[in-house]
Formats: C-alpha cells, sequence, structure tokens
C-alpha cells in the first residue's frame, strides 16, 4: 500500500483501488467536500500523471471514457479546484507523488487494463438524496425523482409554472454547464416529450447558474441522475441487431478489442525500452495481453 497526504487531500492506493479523501484545508473547494471521499478501481483508470511546478505539484488522474457518471454529467468542465481526480502536491512532497504515479502505472500495466472506453459505470455518483441550491433555484434527486423548487430570482414565466417534479422513467439525459464569461450556465434535464429548446432562464426542466461558488453543487445532482441513466453505450431498448451481424463466438474479441490489445503491445515495449518496466515486468506483461488474443 502507497499513500501521500498533503493538505488538498490523501491519495491511498492498495494495488486493486485508489481512495481518495478531501483535505479539511479551507482551500478544498466546497464542491469537493460535498462529494467526499471516492473509492476508484484500478480497472476505471486510463492513467496517472505528477506535473512538478515551481511553487506546487499537481497528481491528476485520467479515468476511461464512460466509467464515471460524474464525467459523463459535467463533459469535464469541472474547474481546477473541483476536479476531485487531481490533487495538490507541496514541494517536499515530489518524491513520494512520483513513487504513487508510478506504482499506479505498474498496476495499470500487470493488470493488463486497456486505456479505452468502458460499457457500464464503474463508479456509483454522489450519495443519495442529494440537493443542492444555486442560481434561480433547488434541484434535489432521491433516486426516484429530480425535484426543481424556484427562488425570488426566478424568471416570471419558469416560476409561474410552480415546483417541477421529474421522475427518472421521463428523464432522457442530463448536462451540467459553468458559466463561462458573459455566458449563463445551467443544469438541464431532458425529459420525454418536452421540446428543450427553450433557453435555460425560461426552461421549466432547467436550473440556470450565474457563475457563483455553489454552481459546481448542482454537478452533484446532475452526476447522481446520471449513474442511474442507461449507460451511454448500452444498446438502446428494444433495438435490433444490425443486419448481418449475429454475436461474436465465444471468446473471440472484437475488432476493436483486438486493435486496443495490440496497441498495448506497443506501449509496453516502449515502457520496456524507456526503462520503465524490468525485463520480468514486461515478460509478465507481455504474456497477460497475447492471452487476450
Amino acid at each position: 500500500m502507497v499513500e501521500i497526504i498533503q493538505r488538498d487531500g490523501t491519495w491511498v492506493f492498495d494495488g486493486d483501488a485508489l481512495r481518495l479523501t478531501p483535505g479539511r484545508d479551507r482551500n478544498v473547494s466546497p464542491f469537493r467536500r460535498e462529494l467526499g471521499e471516492l473509492t476508484v478501481p484500478l480497472a476505471a483508470l486510463a492513467g496517472v500523471s505528477f506535473e512538478q511546478g515551481r511553487r506546487s505539484g499537481r497528481l491528476r488522474l485520467r479515468l476511461r471514457d464512460g466509467a464515471d457518471p460524474l464525467l459523463q454529467a459535467t463533459g469535464g468542465r469541472l474547474a481546477e479546484r473541483d476536479d476531485p481526480w487531481q490533487l495538490a502536491v507541496e514541494p517536499d512532497r515530489y518524491g513520494v507523488a512520483e513513487y504513487v504515479a508510478d506504482e499506479v502505472r505498474n498496476a495499470l500495466v500487470l493488470d493488463g487494463i486497456p486505456p479505452g472506453p468502458v460499457a457500464g459505470y464503474l463508479l456509483p455518483g454522489p450519495s443519495l438524496p442529494v440537493s443542492a441550491t444555486a442560481g434561480d433555484g433547488t434541484a434535489s434527486f432521491d433516486g426516484e425523482r429530480v425535484r426543481l423548487e424556484w427562488n425570488w430570482k426566478t424568471e416570471d414565466a419558469k416560476a409561474g409554472t410552480g415546483p417541477r417534479t421529474i421522475p427518472l422513467a421521463e428523464i432522457t439525459g442530463v448536462e451540467w454547464q459553468p458559466a463561462a464569461g458573459l455566458e449563463n450556465g445551467h443544469l438541464r434535464f431532458g425529459v420525454r416529450g418536452a421540446p428543450g429548446t427553450a433557453p435555460p432562464k425560461y426552461d421549466p426542466n432547467a436550473v440556470e447558474l450565474w457563475g457563483f461558488k455553489r454552481d459546481p453543487l448542482m454537478a452533484l445532482v446532475a452526476a447522481a441522475v446520471q449513474a442511474r441513466l442507461p449507460h451511454p453505450a448500452a444498446p438502446a431498448a428494444g433495438a435490433d441487431a444490425a443486419p448481418g451481424k449475429g454475436p461474436s463466438p465465444a471468446g473471440a474479441p472484437a475488432a476493436d478489442d483486438h486493435d486496443a490489445l495490440l496497441r498495448r503491445l506497443r506501449e509496453l515495449g516502449e515502457l520496456h525500452r524507456d526503462g520503465v518496466l524490468t525485463d520480468e515486468e514486461f515478460t509478465l506483461a507481455k504474456r497477460a495481453v497475447l492471452g487476450r488474443l
């Protein structure tokens, strides 16, 4: 087990998963404190990096596409201070940070974790119930329905519709967009049968956000809902198989899987040539990949 403890938070890696705990320093964002501790399985990771800086460094995790409902809902648009997959590192812990990053990289190689997308969420999303107040309303989610309530700053046309309750079964999508420049942000729910073309300030299925510090908390609601919607890689309900394309023979990798494995072999060769992997580590990792071809 390896760990790094900083004012910004603590990362612990046990070989199978990373446990990320936000710090208690006053500079840690309310969003990360509210999100709380995260456990990231090794299979959800595409990579890890450590960047040194003059005053501080930064550990960064790169998750596989489709592994995390929070990333799916926000499109990776969270500000750096709110990003739970980053850790600010003080200069006297640069060596520890490098060691943690190396241990995670080695585990990814030895376990043969492919860096490509996944077909289902590997993280659960924020715990329920979850609620946030920002912009022109309050959004809450209990696992079965979303509740939107308006405040005195809400546009009259939207406030006049009253509080909104949306069953999960009626939600087709969710998006959190931060304010940028002169453009306001929003938390918007796609609802079956609703046009979804009105600006957020008039849309009864959206909360408008103005760029204040509590705006990121709306992303918690977005992620909790996203985690309970069908995964983007899942086939549409009732969709028929493409003509002429039956299921692959048992044990036979799909063409894109085969290409990913070949890319992994090339990456292993480069790591071995660069001295990142020892001869023994390279042999073990290569054998694991070849066994899947």
